[in-house]
């Protein structure tokens, strides 16, 4: 397997999930096949949404990251089956687009025990798979530096916001100036508004992967939860 690769475990919406549609066409791109959409005719969308795309619509759990020599993409299914068989599915509280230190995420209108749990296992329990980050990943990740209990998150764990600093979201824009923000928040707000208000569960953890530097990350499997 090439030393490129990078898997990450992610909460994605189910594939008929009207959200599912509604993330792809705003974000210009189908996770799972990994095709184009066409995207709302908003102007400048393609700009504020070319990094999210790359990622594909997604909550992060186990955040990104490079394998151990030795270690397969079989290992890593292994690992979050047996992760996942011990995790009952559970409901996703509401969500709501929120402005996120100056980029746009959907969020949780409500905490969730149950997300957080899931989370803090996904980091902990692939972490045996995980390739440290060498020094200009390092470098990357602190360029607009960090605080003490995330930097020693990102020595130990590869990434800062895990734990205590972790927090669930599903980013629709890079970071916008003022004003793009009074553009993209009240049309992301109208464009999700219906889907939004949908009951969801949350029933499985989506394994995605990128082949190379660049390439964009797509869902390689849904592992789902125990019942």
């Amino acid at each position: 397997m090439s030393r490129d690769i990078r898997v990450a475990l992610y909460y994605a919406p189910a594939s008929d999930d009207p959200l599912f549609r509604l993330s792809s066409v705003w974000l210009g791109r189908d996770p799972e096949s990994n095709a184009p959409c066409s995207q709302p005719d908003i102007p400048g969308i393609a700009q504020v949404t070319a990094e999210p795309a790359g990622y594909g619509f997604h909550a992060t759990l186990k955040p990104p990251m490079r394998l151990r020599p030795g270690v397969s993409l079989d290992d890593v299914r292994e690992a979050t089956a047996n992760i996942a068989a011990a995790i009952p599915a559970f409901d996703l509280p509401r969500l709501a687009v929120t402005d996120l230190r100056g980029f746009l995420a959907l969020c949780e209108t409500s905490p969730s025990p149950e997300l957080q749990a899931m989370s803090d296992v996904c980091v902990a329990g692939l972490d045996h798979l995980r390739e440290p980050p060498d020094e200009a990943e390092l470098a990357k990740r602190r360029r607009y530096g960090l605080p003490p209990a995330q930097d020693a998150n990102l020595l130990r764990w590869g990434y800062p916001h895990v734990f205590a600093t972790w927090f669930f979201h599903m980013t629709l824009t890079r970071r916008l100036n003022p004003e793009e923000k009074a553009i993209f928040e009240p049309a992301a707000a109208d464009y999700f508004a219906g889907a939004v208000v949908l009951p969801r569960r949350v029933a499985d953890i989506c394994l995605f992967t990128q082949p190379a530097p660049g390439v964009p990350f797509t869902i390689a499997e849904r592992i789902p939860l125990r019942g």
